[in-house]
């Protein structure tokens, strides 16, 4: 059973992540009109996507590491700040270097944040009922990604930058509330009994975190593929208006938030996290063949929507896996291993499934068929580590 303390901390952290992906989703509408205003194009604006995933990948790694030495609060403190920063610096910026440098320091802060969350999670959680905070953690990513751009839509009337000042001023309130509310967590230490094995770093990495990690890279890069692409593959093919890809885009993220929420803890006990992932990599890569000929609106409709909660159940599950294998002086580090794996997917994902749909619009997805085959095929040697112990 939870206490009261932790459960009211668990709604913190899991509103500050909800904040910080509604500000991400805000500023979606009013991104055409910013680029009409200020003259640039596409590729400037996919340079400035790239740079918030590139600084997140960078940045990850050490912020994982100071998650574990400073402690999980200042981190999420000092993510929700430089993310007030970075909102606030888009709101008012005029030129683009300095929106690069607003959505730089977007990165960083989301670096700073979600390796200190999924660790403060991890160290008020018993494994038991980890995996279904880490499912509502996916979904209040999700749900904020969906609320966002509605939000933002709305906000745009009041003025095209009224959306970033809007974000700026949620995460200072964030900030403001866990300054006051949030307790540093204790961090559980393993203990070691008999018969178990002590194993160095590099040993542990090999032998507990670097399938999942890599798994976890080609889940984001097959997810990240489909998505940016999507909306280009439906209107090319299917001649799909805006509001149909809204429609769509809008009604997968919602019915993978809920399978989140309402399957994925009962799933993963009964099946375990490797299972799970193996499953769900299965359906996946079966589920983006079939968008390579499916026809009606309807079909891809459902094919969509069923897509997503494939994709939206390996992360969690992933990240769960993880987590219990990590000593609680770890979790950061693990966490900031995750983000960055995250990022590489991230950033090649798009870039790749770019370059195949100018020689065919069906090459990205049955390339991302493959690299899901490949992943199936990799969750066969993954095996759950027995017997170590960590120094």
């Amino acid at each position: 059973m939870q206490s009261r303390n932790s459960k009211v901390t668990i709604v913190l952290l899991l509103s500050n992540v909800f904040v910080a992906f509604v500000g991400i989703g805000l500023v979606i509408p009013v991104l055409p009109t910013i680029m009409n205003e200020m003259n640039i194009n596409g590729a400037v604006v996919g340079n400035m996507v790239a740079a918030f995933a590139i600084a997140q990948l960078i940045a990850s790694p050490f912020t994982g590491k100071w998650t574990d030495r400073i402690g999980r609060k200042p981190m999420i403190l000092l993510g929700l700040l430089i993310f007030s920063l970075s909102e606030l610096l888009f709101g008012i910026g005029q030129t683009v270097e300095l929106l690069f440098i607003s959505r730089t320091l977007g990165g960083i802060s989301s670096a700073l944040i979600m390796p200190a969350v999924t660790a403060f999670i991890a160290d008020i959680t018993s494994e038991y009922t980890r995996p279904k905070i880490l499912g509502y953690m996916s979904a209040a990513i999700n749900s904020g990604f969906i609320i966002g751009p509605g939000i933002g839509g709305l906000l745009a009337g009041l003025g095209t930058r009224a959306p970033f000042f809007a974000a700026s001023a949620l995460a200072a309130i964030a900030f403001i509330i866990s300054f006051f509310l949030l307790k540093e967590p204790e961090q559980l230490q393993a203990e070691q009994t008999d018969g178990e094995k002590k194993v160095g770093p590099k040993q542990i990495f090999a032998q507990l975190y670097f399938i999942p990690l890599l798994l976890l890279f080609t889940s984001t890069f097959g997810l990240a593929a489909f998505e940016s692409l999507f909306s280009l593959f439906v209107d090319h093919k299917f001649h799909f208006t805006p509001f149909d890809i809204a429609i769509i885009v809008t009604g997968g993220g919602l019915v993978g938030a809920i399978a989140q929420v309402l399957f994925f803890d009962r799933l993963a006990r009964k099946l375990g996290e490797i299972i799970l992932v193996r499953y769900c990599f299965i359906l996946s890569a079966f589920l983006v063949y079939v968008m390579t000929f499916v026809e009606s609106y309807f079909a891809v409709v459902i094919t969509s929507c069923i897509l997503f909660v494939g994709f939206d159940l390996i992360i969690p599950a992933i990240t769960s896996y993880l987590s219990k294998n990590a000593a609680g002086n770890e979790q950061g580090f693990v966490g900031g291993m995750n983000s960055a794996f995250t990022s590489l997917g991230n950033i090649f994902g798009p870039i790749v499934g770019g370059i195949l749909f100018d020689i065919n619009i069906h090459y990205p997805y049955l390339f991302a068929t493959a690299v899901m085959i490949l992943s199936i095929a990799i969750t066969f040697v993954w095996k759950k580590p027995c017997n170590i112990v960590k120094n």
